[in-house]
């Protein structure tokens, strides 16, 4: 089933909540997520921080910070309802730069030690040399 664009209603132009809007096009896993980052000004929009409650129409442009990336995407339609990751194109554009999505990559760093496998539980000594590394 294709996701559902709001109808305009008479005389008005249609707009839908931004927590609203940025849990159905799934840049957050929930809404409650996404208000929380509406409140915290990990939201805006024109450079503005905007409250959960703020309207979203055609064409704005915001810049949510999910995590360790920064994501920036465009208003294509609105829409009221959570959709399947395969139509999210239809109602945002993402403009997130390339090197945003390479940002939880390096910051994977090898361990600090390796035991071997079935060498048992760390002995006491073991144990202090790294705590040392800590």
């Amino acid at each position: 089933m294709a996701g559902r664009l709001m109808s305009l209603p008479s005389g008005r132009s249609a707009s839908v909540r931004i927590d609203k809007w940025l849990w159905a096009v799934r840049l957050f896993k929930t809404r409650t997520l996404a208000a929380t980052a509406c409140r915290q000004g990990r939201v805006t929009i024109a450079t503005q921080p905007v409250k959960p409650s703020r309207e979203v129409k055609l064409n704005d442009l915001i810049v949510a910070k999910t995590g360790e990336i920064t994501r920036t995407v465009k208003v294509l339609a609105l829409i009221d309802h959570r959709v399947g990751a395969p139509l999210v194109a239809q109602f945002a554009e993402d403009l997130t730069p390339a090197a945003e999505y390479e940002k939880p990559r390096d910051r994977i760093l090898p361990p600090l030690f390796q035991r071997p496998k079935g060498a048992g539980r760390p002995t006491k000594r073991d144990r202090r040399q790294i705590d040392k590394i800590h």
